[in-house]
């Protein structure tokens, strides 16, 4: 287990679509485990493969450490409720900066474990903005997309003021 470099935006591989994991053996539990250390340490509650340039569809959230990390192997969501809720966010690849971002207010989420087992997880409130954040990252959208041009040009700009000496 380690803690990997994370991609920063505006990296281009942040753009890319992830692709579905189909060899469950070791490799996947050290990249797991290696995301895991990474999130802690960054620190984040969400993160997936293509923040550490692997462009692959792998997912670990930690909410709480009463909760434990939990991994989701290929994730995409199956439905979500017409409800919608707003939430702040940010990224383990744009730290520093946030903003609110409007997602659905519940989920039903299609996975696989580590074994390639294959489940059914419905969330709702922060886990369902969590799986929603980082399946949009999993399909190359960087959650700054989501805000309008205005907002997203002037957290850019914030962000680009963190960065300077």
């Amino acid at each position: 287990m380690s803690v990997r470099p994370i991609v920063r935006f505006p990296d281009p591989r942040l753009k890319l679509v992830a692709s579905p994991v189909s060899d469950f053996g070791a490799a996947l539990r050290t990249l797991a485990d290696d995301l895991l250390d990474t999130m802690r340490a960054a620190p984040g509650v969400g993160i997936t493969a293509p923040h550490i340039g692997i462009p692959q569809r792998l997912v670990v959230l930690e909410l709480s450490p009463q909760q434990g990390a939990r991994v989701y192997v290929n994730p995409h969501i199956v439905s979500a409720s017409e409800e919608k809720l707003r939430h702040t966010e940010g990224s383990v690849s744009m730290p520093g900066v946030t903003d609110e971002i409007e997602r659905h207010a519940s989920v039903e989420v299609a996975y696989q474990d580590l074994d390639g087992t294959a489940h059914l997880e419905k969330a709702e409130g922060f886990l369902a903005v969590c799986h929603q954040h980082e399946i949009d990252q999993l399909d190359g959208v960087f959650w700054i997309q989501r805000l309008s041009k205005l907002k997203r040009d002037r957290l850019i700009k914030r962000y680009e003021k963190l960065l300077r000496p």
